[in-house]
């Protein structure tokens, strides 16, 4: 286990009506907030109501920023740290899941600077210092809700980058899972190939040999997150499931998965980011058709650690460790055509022609992810793997 530094600043509420609480958290903060929100569909399921409510009677003046896409884009953030400058709003509230929170948390660094917010995505310019950010989750799956990351795609570079800072983590987030009760069963499904991807990010990059508690963590984790979204699949109604798959996929990105591995990369991410870039397909669709392709290419090099996670997952009995992990990796691939997520650039309508296009979108932030050995032969011979 590497030496680590763990600070966790998001004050979380967790659970049944718990989203009254968002008024008396955000007046702490201020008075005239921002509330960035997705398309409307809080709106048809009460959670508008509900954070709108609270939010008067705390007294708060609500200036509204709608519109989030699930892949949420540059032009749109751009319009909301203009609303935020102009109005001299005093926090953020972000309503929805990881693409709102995203675009709240650059509106909220965005509003403290006189540059063009892409560059602190480009990495030309770090976060110094943000407006305060509440919210009120509604999606299990990115884990945005705890940590300092977030991604915007560029529809005019057509660049989809993520950066992190810790001064990025929100103030308060509020955990209900009944939020999550209307969510389509696709998108739950997106939601918990998500989460999985970051335990497995993780899982599989570190250098270190020896970190068995946070190997047994994780693989906890991701039969949780497969075994949950089975039940909210087969009931979307079923509480507990819901919070059992809201709560591991907070705790699967929160800096605790990777506290003690030391250096770790997203390459898997990093590939997806250029699909839904190019082709704007919801991000843990991609991403369930980029981990097998990854994972195949990886274990055909280092087996043992995907040999373990097939034996303590999936229970895969094979003892040859190459054999093993591609048991895995096959049992992981049936679980993504179970919950009816694709495994294929062909099941996204995505062209074999288009994988040399792919693999060169993806070399500007291989380099800004510092990526070393991702060059465009790697990637397109993973993407191959996608066919």
């Amino acid at each position: 286990m590497q030496n680590f530094v763990l600070h966790l600043p998001t004050k979380i509420i967790f659970g049944r009506d718990t989203i009254r609480n968002i008024g008396p958290e955000t007046v702490l903060f201020g008075k005239k907030i921002l509330l960035v929100y997705g398309s409307g569909s809080i709106k048809q399921n009460d959670i508008y109501d509900q954070v709108t409510a609270s939010l008067a009677e705390a007294g708060l003046t609500a200036i509204e920023h709608p519109g989030v896409k699930s892949n949420p884009v540059l032009s749109h953030v751009r319009e909301g740290i203009e609303l935020a400058k102009a109005h001299q709003v005093e926090a953020v509230v972000a309503v929805g899941g990881g693409s709102v929170i995203d675009s709240a948390k650059a509106i909220c660094a965005g509003a403290k600077v006189n540059h063009d917010v892409w560059l602190f995505f480009k990495g030309k310019k770090g976060v110094k210092s943000k407006l305060p950010l509440t919210c009120v989750l509604t999606l299990a799956a990115a884990g945005s809700e705890m940590n300092g990351g977030m991604v915007i795609t560029n529809e005019e570079t057509r660049q989809k980058f993520g950066t992190g800072n810790q001064l990025l983590k929100p103030e308060v987030s509020i955990l209900d899972p009944t939020a999550t009760f209307t969510v389509p069963p696709s998108y739950t499904a997106y939601g918990a190939v998500d989460a999985i991807a970051h335990l497995l990010e993780f899982y599989f990059t570190t250098t270190d040999a020896a970190t068995p508690v946070q190997d047994r963590f994780m693989e906890g984790l991701a039969i949780n997150i497969m075994e949950s979204c089975r039940k909210t699949l087969a009931r979307p109604d079923d509480y507990q499931a819901r919070a059992d798959l809201m709560w591991c996929a907070t705790l699967a990105l929160n800096g605790l998965t990777a506290a003690g591995l030391g250096m770790v990369g997203f390459p898997m991410h990093m590939i997806e980011h250029s699909l839904s870039a190019l082709y704007d397909v919801p991000h843990g669709a991609g991403l369930s058709v980029v981990m097998p392709a990854w994972m195949s290419w990886r274990a055909a090099d280092s087996p043992a650690k995907f040999a373990q996670l097939a034996r303590r997952v999936f229970a895969i009995k094979e003892k040859d460790q190459y054999r093993a992990a591609l048991g895995g990796i096959e049992s992981l691939k049936n679980w993504f055509r179970e919950v009816g997520s694709p495994v294929s650039l062909r099941d996204l309508d995505i062209p074999e022609s288009a994988i040399p296009a792919i693999a060169a979108n993806s070399m500007d932030l291989a380099a800004i992810w510092r990526l070393k050995g991702y060059d465009i032969q790697v990637v397109s011979t993973i993407l191959d793997k996608c066919r």
